[in-house]
């Protein structure tokens, strides 16, 4: 009674190919340069809110940090005031609105979006109602004249 070693037999592992224990990471880094792309398009239309004619100014960008998330609040001609596209019934309730989105959040910042024919008293209802409820990063969108 003997054994085969090696070459030969049946039982040898001469034809199969030894398991590969590498993991290709190429896909993933693909996926995710995908959805970065997609997100830095994207990221700048999420703040955009209600579609209200900005007045027109010589000033310049809004300077945010990387990591804020702002909050937008526009004010219609007619007077109506959104938080993004969701109305706000009553102007006193906005300020527990906001805490209910927000949260404990007194540094996030917020953008106020007023139409250029919006009576200026609106406005500061709004933003009146704002820093009551505490929030005192408040900035005014306008558009850039050309």
């Amino acid at each position: 009674m003997g054994l085969i070693l090696g070459s030969g037999g049946k039982g040898g592992r001469r034809g199969r190919r030894a398991l590969n224990a590498e993991i290709n990471v190429t896909p993933f880094v693909d996926v995710m340069l995908v959805l970065l792309i997609v997100f830095m398009i994207t990221a700048p239309l999420l703040v955009r809110g209600e579609e209200v004619n900005l007045p027109k100014t010589s000033s310049g960008p809004i300077k945010t940090e990387p990591n804020d998330d702002p909050l937008a609040i526009s004010i219609r001609e007619n007077g109506d005031v959104f938080i993004q596209t969701t109305k706000v019934e009553d102007i006193a309730s906005l300020g527990p609105q906001l805490q209910a989105i927000i949260g404990e959040g007194y540094e996030q910042p917020i953008y106020l979006r007023g139409d250029e024919n919006t009576p200026y008293g609106r406005i500061m209802e709004v933003t009146a109602e704002i820093r009551a409820a505490g929030y005192t990063r408040v900035s005014f969108v306008t558009e850039q004249k050309k």
